[in-house]
């Protein structure tokens, strides 16, 4: 009972105490931090054991850098170059340099200590500043886009500290063994991701059982974590490699949907267990010396991050925010924190005061930065150039690659018009992935896995799936989280068209309308009628077709929703063809 009673107080504190952050503007992750200092030793000691908790949340990390390794495709690495490799690499030297000469030399500490703490306090919160971001619109943004940029090369960069971390805590002759054994390891995984984890994965997702996706996806990250883990190295060493290897991979969308969720809420707890082991009393003891820590950390890292911004082109109120939003700690410093008190490279005082100083400055960073935006001049409110934008968030999103949606994706294909497939059929998804790389294994009803597909950022999403029930579920959920985007659909039968426009889909086409109007202009011009005689009759009966539908629509309504006597197939024809009956006497009647 132990457990469960500590998993009901974790769950009611959070969701008593995060909405109330929210409510008052203030950023979730700052919720799950009091949540920890309330239930925490600290406050009200609900919950004893911070240490285990960690320990556990930790696998949220993991889990985060899986979704990290997804993000790294060549394209959008590439797109993202400037701030990768102009910001964020010299961010880090510069930064942790600053840092550890200052713990070297007016700290006194020793070097190794002083690299760590260093290179630690040098990251930033990938799980803070992207979710602060999302929730305030600001990702597209110059400073997002120049931040987003920044921490993905932090989070690359944490790999081989995370690596270094273990070689320092070693003896010499161990760190060669170690240095061989990442290398087979890699290598090894990446001949395991070539040959056996497509394969794998076809096989699940050709069961049709979207629970074994999910289980196979959260087997690829827990085995690849394992396997690291077991010759010495970080889980979420095991877990990034992970995702790279599956980045390329027709089945990324529905594997980040899967993992989506499990992410979040363990990373909530993460942020959780780090206000459960904030030793408040050591805030309370110095609190001058641990509010100077903070202020200094945070200053720096801002005075080193705005010249670099301006260098890539940002303008000054720009600058600004990309400095202040990556001002704070970040939680990759935890695990650095945590393994250089186990290979005894720091004191756990220093570790403390510096868990301290993360916590505080990632409270601190909503609260400076909305404070310095009310003065800002904000002028740099502009779109993303298209050289910095990923063309897979900018693409037309096609869900179903059936006969239908074939010929849309060969017309935008020919037109070099960037789009997006979803296809939950994976026998159909490998055959066709070779031709068109954008085509990915997923279940669109779930609306995780469009948002994978960036959805939010797409011009249009076509539905061309012939299952009417999905395809109703898709477009409610779309119009519902996203009512300005563009959505048409395939219809098939009047009755699918009546309920798509009843969702609000104003361009859907019954999938077999078109062709069998082409096909009846054909035959009344080989029985004789002139070319345009025969095209205005189809057109008038197209007109007077969509006249009908509109009719058979307020019957429906009128019905209370009820289809069985305004759809009934039988009933409906014959009443179609009384209808046609009486339009064609009205045609005759005006000639």
């Amino acid at each position: 009972m132990g457990l469960l009673v500590e998993a009901f107080i974790f769950l009611l504190a959070t969701i008593v105490v995060v909405p109330i952050c929210r409510k008052f503007g203030l950023s979730s992750v700052l919720g799950y931090l009091l949540v920890g200092l309330l239930i925490g030793p600290s406050v009200f000691g609900l919950v004893g054991n911070a240490t285990e908790v960690l320990h556990f949340a930790e696998f949220g990390i993991v889990l985060l850098l899986f979704l990290i390794g997804l993000e790294l495709r060549p394209h959008r690495l590439w797109a993202m170059r400037r701030f990768l490799f102009g910001l964020g690499i010299t961010q880090i030297l510069i930064t942790s340099v600053v840092i550890a000469v200052f713990c070297f030399m007016l700290l006194g500490m020793g070097l190794s200590a002083s690299m760590l703490i260093g290179f630690s306090l040098a990251l930033s919160s990938t799980a803070f500043v992207v979710q602060w971001l999302g929730e305030h619109r600001e990702l597209n943004r110059p400073h997002g886009r120049a931040a987003f940029g920044t921490l993905l090369m932090q989070d690359v960069a944490v790999i081989p500290a995370i690596a270094l971390v273990g070689l320092l805590s070693s003896s010499p002759g161990d760190s060669v063994s170690l240095n061989l054994l990442l290398f087979i390891a890699i290598v090894a995984g990446f001949v395991i991701a070539r040959f056996t984890l497509p394969r794998a994965l076809r096989f699940v997702a050709s069961t049709g059982i979207h629970e074994l996706f999910t289980a196979a996806a959260l087997t690829l990250v827990t085995g690849a974590a394992l396997a690291m883990h077991s010759i010495g190295f970080s889980m979420g060493l095991g877990a990034f490699i992970a995702g790279v290897m599956v980045a390329d991979s027709e089945y990324r969308h529905q594997l980040e949907a899967d993992v989506l969720p499990f992410k979040g809420l363990l990373v909530g707890l993460f942020f959780i267990a780090v206000g459960m082991s904030a030793n408040l009393g050591l805030l309370i003891s110095k609190p001058i010396l641990i509010v100077g820590l903070t202020v200094a950390l945070m200053a720096a890292k801002s005075l080193v991050i705005y010249p670099l911004a301006r260098l890539q082109g940002l303008g000054h109120d720009e600058a600004v925010r990309t400095g202040l939003v990556l001002s704070q700690g970040g939680e990759f410093a935890f695990i650095l924190f945590t393994l250089g008190v186990s290979g005894q490279l720091v004191d756990q005082l220093v570790v403390d005061i510096a868990v301290l100083v993360v916590t505080l400055s990632i409270a601190a960073t909503p609260f400076l930065v909305g404070f310095v935006a009310r003065f800002g001049a904000d002028k740099d409110r502009e779109p993303a150039p298209a050289e910095e934008t990923d063309g897979s968030q900018n693409s037309v999103i096609i869900v179903g690659f059936g006969s239908f949606g074939q010929i849309v994706v060969r017309i935008l294909a020919m037109l070099e018009i960037p789009f997006t497939v979803i296809e939950l059929n994976a026998k159909r998804v490998e055959s066709v992935h070779q031709f068109t790389s954008e085509t990915y294994y997923g279940n669109a009803s779930d609306l995780r896995v469009l948002l994978s597909a960036h959805v939010d950022r797409a011009p249009a999403i076509v539905v061309a799936i012939d299952d009417v029930e999905a395809s109703l579920r898709i477009v409610s959920q779309v119009s519902s989280a996203f009512p300005d985007l563009k959505i048409m659909a395939r219809a098939r039968d009047r009755f699918h068209e009546v309920k798509l426009r009843e969702l609000g889909v104003s361009s859907v086409i019954r999938e077999t309308l078109l062709s069998s109007l082409a096909l009846s202009t054909q035959l009344l011009e080989h029985l004789g009628l002139p070319p345009s005689e025969a095209a205005g009759i189809v057109q008038e009966f197209q007109e007077h077709d969509a006249r009908t539908l509109d009719s058979q629509m307020v019957a429906y309504h009128d019905k209370s929703g009820s289809s069985e006597d305004v759809f009934d197939t039988a009933r409906e024809l014959k009443e179609l063809f009384k209808e046609d009956k009486k339009s064609s006497l009205r045609t005759e009647k005006k000639t």
